[in-house]
């Protein structure tokens, strides 16, 4: 993963997710997805601009399937946004920064 990035799986879950303070961005995608592929720049942008602020992960849904289940995960790349645990947005497809951006800075405010 890159620099600021965790990489997310389901033994870690509950521990960087579930249990966490504050805010965290987790991005579902695999692989073989051309369209997160075109995002992961772009997520590992924000893990740098907002480190010490909100935690940016990665999931892959191939290798953690029971995850991407239990949040009904149809289409990826999907970008959920969660506070104190809970999930509380999420954004479906390839998204320019500004709109993930506008997400957490709406959830730090």
């Amino acid at each position: 993963m890159a620099e600021g990035v965790f990489e997310l799986t389901s033994a870690n879950w509950d521990a960087e997710v579930t249990n966490s303070k504050g805010v965290v961005m987790v991005d579902f995608w695999a692989v073989w997805c051309g369209p997160c592929r075109m995002i992961a720049p772009t997520i590992e942008e924000l893990a740098k601009e907002y480190a010490g602020k909100a935690k940016v992960g990665k999931l892959n849904t191939d290798e953690n399937s029971e995850i991407a289940a239990k949040f009904k995960i149809m289409g990826i790349p999907t970008v959920m946004f969660f506070k104190d645990g809970q999930k509380v947005d999420q954004i479906v497809g390839a998204v320019p920064k500004q709109a993930l951006k506008a997400k957490i800075d709406g959830l730090l405010a």
